[in-house]
């Protein structure tokens, strides 16, 4: 019975002693792998082991996350899986720390051996000494400028001689006498020596049990998207159908080779994310300190709180959610048919028959793959085992039978404005799905040109284009035609007028070839525009509408596409110009209500426009009559009050006074007959709603 460990999350902390001593070291060999269109791959490694055993595969750096987030192993011999270990990623600089000598930030002789103060050495060079390390003295020669001529750093040891002091720069050898400081130095020296070539980690797999049995690890790592290429073969026979020659691409971008391994290529979008679980997460901890009672000094004290601030400060709890696990059963492993007897080609082998014609059907290429459904994917298996060495690529034949596809001309302004593209009318008659690739289309033995082929399911149909049509012109004649009202209501004091925009142009299509063409003409559209003429088209997308014209050889045709859109549009009519509404009056659509309403608003309206212009005519009157006030009280100041010009300017004065009381008490009114009138056309819009 086969036992499944759940992906790794958690590495233990301790090891089994007794596992480690006797447990066999194994090696796990790549023996199916799984290409997806998403960008992973997945990876089964077997092998057998008998008793306790250990096995170690090595992965970038960059990969363990994957494999921590992915990682399946299985005994399927009653035995169970051990740990799973694998080198931290701790910081370098923590890791450095945790040893008796810190080799953090790059010390130097001197500041190491100031770190050992205490621990006892041997040194060789002029004078030859055993003692222990006191510290290390730095003394700076200095020129009479004051600049530093250069630093010298003097050992201080204490011997039997007592304290002696030793040039850094004249001693030829320092030995640790103390073997636990000598062992913490060289195991933080290790430590760097491994993050030179940090790019390579090991995971270990244990395996426990007894007897002989078979293991399993998979995972899912990066990888590159297997891609696919076509070859399409057209005759002008009625009888021979297209013929399509499908070919995968593989990548082996791993760190080891495949050997005969089963290889599944697998088209669909699974959703595939990366997450870092490998780099270690550290949680911040407060530093308290130990409470001193000596030295006692003056307390200062923070501002309090009352106590219902304080509850209101306080954090609230909360109940920690459940985290559940779900583990699946692994899947058994898809069984491989029989190899074919012909062997895939590196590359594209085509074959001629004796006739001299381009022929890929059973020359020497058949398809290598069994096509099935896996869950909501579709997987092409290959019924062969496959060797590709590391970084290395293979080309490997999973298509070649015939389709169905009908040669047509595609015209589409906005890709070309005179000529249309050779193209096929192509359906997926090979019961496969069809990877989206390029394909090489060759029509009568001789290159054609190339093509873009989508994701096609089983029996969907796609145009696909390889040329430019040269032996066919399209002149598209626009006929413009104005719009047209459909409609008037108003509601609300807002006319609402439906307006009818026409779309309408013909497509002539000349051929010069001397074989009937079949042309689809292609024109854009929106759902907010209708079909008129002709009644159906041909076939029809999201954003286009396709239209079938069969066009005899070296003859024209036309096709007439006409569309229609409806569309509501609003004018305020307290805001528009009367002109505009009276342009509406004249509408051949307008109902008799609608037509008497908008008369009546023009009769309002002019109203109200009379009774604002007298307005504005009193207010400038008004203000040349105090501009003239002002003048003539300048006047006065210059004047003589005894004189006869000063009277004539004061009763001037007061005239031009009582003027502008009129001209004020006349604004005023005219002003409340504004008032009123425009309240009574608000009042009659609103009241208005008809059609």
């Amino acid at each position: 019975m086969s036992r499944l460990a759940m992906p790794v999350l958690i590495l233990l902390v301790f090891t089994n002693p007794t596992l480690a001593a006797d447990a066999t070291p194994t090696d796990l060999d790549v023996t199916r792998v799984a290409l997806f269109s998403s960008g992973v791959g997945y990876f089964e490694c077997d092998t057998t082991v008998t008793g306790d055993a250990t096995a170690a595969l090595q992965f970038r750096t960059d990969q363990i996350n994957d494999i921590i987030k992915s990682m399946v192993v299985q005994d399927f011999g009653g035995g169970k899986i051990g740990i799973i270990s694998y080198a931290s990623q701790d910081p370098i600089e923590k890791t450095l720390r945790s040893f008796g000598v810190n080799l953090t930030g790059k010390p130097t002789l001197g500041q190491l051996l100031d770190q050992l103060r205490g621990e006892p050495v041997e040194i060789t060079g002029p004078l030859s000494c055993t003692g222990t390390i006191v510290g290390v003295d730095r003394e700076q020669l200095v020129n009479p400028d004051g600049t530093v001529l250069q630093e010298i750093e003097r050992l201080t040891l204490l011997t039997d001689a007592g304290l002696q002091h030793f040039e850094l720069t004249k001693l030829q050898g320092i030995k640790l006498t103390s073997a636990k400081v000598d062992a913490e130095l060289r195991k933080a020296l290790a430590t760097l020596a491994t993050a030179h070539d940090a790019d390579k980690k090991s995971v270990v797999l244990n395996f426990e049990g007894k007897g002989e049995r078979k293991v399993r690890a998979a995972y899912l790592l990066e990888a590159p998207l297997w891609k696919t290429s076509y070859r399409l073969v057209l005759s002008d026979e009625k009888d021979k159908k297209p013929f399509v020659q499908g070919w995968a691409t593989v990548e082996n971008a791993t760190e080891r080779d495949w050997n005969n391994v089963r290889l599944s290529l697998v088209s669909g979008r699974p959703i595939s994310f990366r997450m870092d679980l490998y780099t270690p997460l550290y949680v911040p901890r407060p530093l308290e300190q130990l409470e001193l009672y000596a030295s006692l000094r003056p307390p200062s004290y923070e501002g309090g709180f009352a106590a219902d601030e304080l509850a209101a400060s306080a954090p609230g709890g909360g109940a920690a959610g459940e985290t559940k696990m779900l583990a699946r059963k692994a899947r058994a492993p898809v069984a491989m048919s029989a190899p074919p007897p012909a062997s895939p080609a590196a590359g594209v082998a085509f074959a001629e028959t004796e006739g001299g014609r381009l022929d890929l059907a059973g020359k020497g290429v058949e398809s290598v793959a069994k096509a099935a459904e896996a869950g909501e994917l579709f997987a092409y298996h290959i019924a062969m085992p496959v060797s590709i060495p590391r970084q290395h690529s293979a080309m490997l034949p999973i298509v070649n039978q015939e389709v169905e596809a009908a040669k047509v001309s595609i015209f589409n302004i906005a890709t070309h404005p005179k000529y249309p593209l050779n193209g096929l009318e192509l359906k997926n008659t090979t019961g496969l799905n069809l990877m989206q690739g390029p394909v090489t289309v060759f029509d009568s033995d001789i290159y054609a040109g190339d093509a873009k082929l989508p994701d096609l399911k089983p029996d969907e149909k796609r145009l696909v284009a390889y040329a430019l049509d040269l032996s066919t012109e399209v002149l598209v004649k626009q006929q413009p035609q104005p719009d047209e009202i459909v409609s008037l209501r108003i509601a609300k004091g807002t006319l609402w007028h439906r307006h009818r925009f026409v779309d309408s142009r013909e497509y002539e299509i000349k051929s010069k070839a001397d074989k009937p063409r079949t042309v689809i003409v292609e024109q854009a559209y929106s759902e907010d525009w209708k079909l008129m003429e002709p009644k159906e088209p041909y076939e029809r997308t999201q954003t286009l509408l396709r239209f079938k014209v069969p066009v005899p050889a070296k003859e024209t045709k036309s096709q007439k596409v006409v569309l229609e859109k409806v569309a509501d549009q609003s004018l305020t009519l307290t805001d528009t110009g009367l002109d505009t509404i009276r342009y509406y009056l004249s509408a051949r659509v307008i109902s008799p209500k609608v037509k008497a309403a908008l008369e009546k608003v023009i009769e309002l309206r002019t109203a109200v426009d009379d009774i604002a212009r007298q307005r504005a005519d009193l207010e400038r009157q008004r203000e040349e009559a105090t501009k003239d006030q002002a003048r003539i009280r300048e006047n006065l100041k210059t004047l003589d009050k005894s004189t006869d010009a000063y009277k004539r300017q004061l009763k001037n004065f007061d005239e031009v006074d009582e003027r502008i009381t009129k001209l004020g008490a006349d604004i005023e009114a005219a002003r409340n007959q504004e008032q009123d009138k425009r309240k009574a056309l608000e009042t009659y819009l609103l009241s208005l709603d008809i059609k």
